[in-house]
């Protein structure tokens, strides 16, 4: 029997993250878009970001054993769907990724479980991974063809007990310059393909030769941190190997729990943008009525609910997944909740840019900035036409 009503304690954790959303992420929101926070957002962000740590936000995946949660995916995603409703690239950057990589961890073996305690006893750890290079597709990470020609270029060589990592991740690495350790993917073996060279590192921020380099403006999220890193023959010792040499792609296809959350975060885009359009037709007057009762703009309202609902009942069935059938998460569920989340998100922004006529392309009202935060996520995580291309091969 298939029961869409949350538990008792689903409703408190879906409160908690609602309030701290709302107490916490809105009022930083506004108060940095008054004064603009440039190219160094992380010490506005950061104590925003240790509050919704210290409420367990980020170890939402964490054991209780180990001081965490030990949430399923559709709890996490109750709780991310709150936070992306106050800003999208927060919840995604600092929230989602940390909160989904101990999952990596986990599922690494040992060495991967060892760093996942570390993760548990810190206060306040953001974690990020890199994957994407200079002149090489992201989609590349996908191909799960013999040729070795494609793929990440990022050497990793054996150096004595450990290993060295030499060579350069470009300039969209999430949380680039903030991350306190980076999961990254490198090449093992440049003669090998995608799924059998790749292998994934953990890489401590502070590591010697690790570089920060050049910063990326996006279109929205200005809170939010991406840059290149640089790794000039990094030295690791032997158990920063997390994955099996050779899995790290094996290990990425064991977590699809990581697209489910960041496709939450999209449902509360698309949720805050109906919300506010709804809001703004019900005090907007034109011929001596609120312009919500025009039917050119009622029917736009009903849109947005629609894809608000469809695009959370499609990450909810995904997350539900990740438990009972990873396999259909992994190929099917996960990447279709994550465009469908996209796309609602998208269309629900343009259509809050269409309810408020002249005010929606202007700085002082949010539907311009819902709009360049939506149009993020049709390239994160994959673009949509990968994503759909990666579904129809399942198929």
């Amino acid at each position: 029997m298939i029961d869409f009503t949350l538990t008792p304690e689903q409703v408190m954790l879906q409160k908690t993250a609602r309030d701290y959303a709302t107490n916490m992420l809105v009022p930083l929101v506004e108060r940095t878009r008054k004064t603009p926070v440039g190219d160094t957002p992380w010490p506005h962000v950061q104590p925003v970001f240790k509050a919704g740590a210290a409420l367990g936000l980020t170890k939402i995946f964490v054991p209780e054993a180990l001081g965490g949660i030990g949430g399923s995916c559709l709890d996490a995603v109750i709780m991310l769907e709150e936070l992306g409703a106050a800003d999208v690239g927060i919840a995604s950057d600092y929230f989602s990724l940390t909160a989904t990589m101990p999952l990596l961890l986990a599922r690494a073996g040992p060495a991967g479980q060892a760093r996942l305690a570390d993760f548990a006893a810190a206060p306040a750890m953001v974690l990020a991974g890199a994957q994407s290079e200079p002149n090489v597709a992201g989609s590349e990470l996908l191909m799960a063809g013999p040729d070795p020609a494609y793929g990440p270029k990022l050497a990793a060589k054996r150096k004595g007990d450990g290993w060295q990592l030499s060579g350069q991740k470009s300039a969209f690495v999430t949380n680039a310059g903030v991350a306190d350790a980076y999961c990254i993917i490198a090449r093992t073996d440049a003669a090998k393909p995608l799924m059998e060279g790749l292998s994934l590192f953990w890489v401590p921020a502070d590591t010697p030769g690790l570089r920060i380099g050049r910063k990326t403006p996006l279109i929205g999220w200005p809170l939010t941190s991406h840059a290149e890193l640089y790794f000039d023959d990094v030295q690791l010792p032997a158990d920063a190997l997390l994955s099996p040499e050779g899995g790290a792609a094996m290990l990425f296809a064991m977590v699809p729990e990581m697209p489910v959350c960041l496709a939450a975060t999209f449902v509360g885009l698309a949720r805050a943008a109906m919300d506010y359009a709804l809001a703004y037709a019900k005090e907007r007057k034109s011929m001596g009525r609120p312009i919500a009762q025009h039917q050119a703009v009622a029917l736009k309202l009903a849109e947005m609910a629609v894809e608000v609902h469809g695009a959370r009942l499609l990450v909810w069935d995904a997350a539900a997944a990740c438990a009972t059938d990873p396999m259909a998460a992994a190929m099917f569920k996960a990447p279709a909740a994550k465009a469908k989340a996209v796309d609602a998100a998208i269309r629900n922004a343009q259509l809050c840019v269409e309810i408020l006529g002249g005010y929606g392309v202007t700085r002082e009202y949010d539907a311009g900035r819902f709009l360049n935060d939506a149009w993020i996520g049709y390239s994160c995580d994959f673009t949509r036409d990968v994503l759909m291309l990666g579904i129809a091969q399942g198929l």
